[in-house]
């Protein structure tokens, strides 16, 4: 059996502070194949960012991964060095960030931004990485590219800072690119031409891609596979076509139950009652267990549950999943 490009196994990130533990990421197990688009969808506060930064050991302090396996080709990256780490940043593993105008160094020019990460780990000459440079942006749909290289990001409108994002994240045609919201800044059209450029990079080179999102709608587009997290854990895994068609977990019910349908009649919307979940000492229970309406003496006695295999690659961490005749 081949070995996933990415395997995450009891993955758990904690934040230690005087007020107490915050769990933000509490027993996350996931895997990416190779070639292949996996969608992490939850709402704020999921635990979604701080696994892609875990995987990449870019937790912000007092953050720090504390127990758990991360295996990337089959090798585990929780106890590389940091050399090791930095030499796959990037070249083998790609990260774009959320928030892309404040991602970039506002005081460093967008084109030495786009050439650093070149120079950093090819042996390429700086004229050369200038050039490479130039043909990133203008791949990313920038007209003007060499233009672009003199500005600043405080300079750059939204869509254009996610473009010059994008570009460096693809610079050295990664294994694995983890786009965490690259379009909850973009308008409409924007958003497609976004979406568009990562199935060409897929197309092009392979790349599997984490595909970090609050949007379903862009999931449903995407992905092969998708991960629902709430509260710091995966509460639902499951191939796209199934997952939709027959969510299990109660809070991936609820998710689609807030959501328009435009191949139904009009409908009243049900949002998920109640807050998110405090990630603030968090009792070992079900984190979904307060605003879940299927909650029984099971769930309110015993530790929360784990994430379980019930068929056909499908897996839940419910006692009482939705049942389908």
């Amino acid at each position: 059996m081949p070995i996933p490009l990415l395997e995450i196994r009891d993955l758990h990130s904690y934040f230690r502070t005087k007020e107490g533990t915050v769990k933000a990421v509490n027993g996350v197990s996931i895997q990416i194949e190779r070639d292949s688009i996996l969608g992490v969808v939850g709402e704020s506060g999921s635990g979604k960012t701080m696994t892609a930064l875990s995987i990449l050991q870019l937790l912000p302090y007092p953050g720090e991964v504390v127990h758990g396996s991360i295996k990337y080709n089959g090798r585990e990256m929780l106890t590389m060095t940091d050399l090791e780490i930095r030499q796959i940043r990037g070249r083998e593993i790609s990260l774009i960030f959320q928030d892309a105008a404040n991602a970039l160094n506002p005081v460093i020019s967008v084109g030495k931004q786009v050439e650093e990460i070149v120079l950093q780990h090819t042996n390429i000459s700086k004229r050369e990485a200038r050039k490479k440079a130039v043909s990133l942006l203008h791949s990313m749909g920038i007209p003007d590219a060499v233009d672009m290289l003199k500005r600043y990001p405080f300079q750059l409108s939204g869509g254009m800072a996610q473009r010059v994002m994008m570009a460096i994240g693809v610079a050295l045609e990664p294994k694995l690119l983890i786009a965490d919201e690259p379009t909850s800044s973009l308008d409409v059209t924007l958003q497609a031409e976004m979406l568009h450029r990562l199935r060409e990079l897929r197309r092009e080179y392979g790349t599997s891609i984490m595909l970090i999102t609050h949007d379903l709608g862009v999931i449903a587009q995407m992905a092969e596979y998708v991960a629902v997290m709430y509260g710091g854990s995966v509460m639902e895994y499951a191939d796209t076509k199934t997952l939709f068609a027959k969510p299990l977990h109660p809070y991936t019910w609820g998710l689609f139950q807030s959501l328009p349908r435009l191949d139904e009649e009009p409908r009243a919307l049900h949002p998920i009652p109640g807050a998110p979940a405090k990630m603030l000492n968090p009792p070992d229970q079900c984190p979904f267990l307060d605003r879940c309406n299927k909650a029984n003496n099971q769930c309110r006695t015993e530790v929360r549950p784990r994430l379980t295999d019930i068929g056909d690659g499908h897996m839940v961490a419910c006692y009482n999943p939705i049942a389908y005749e």
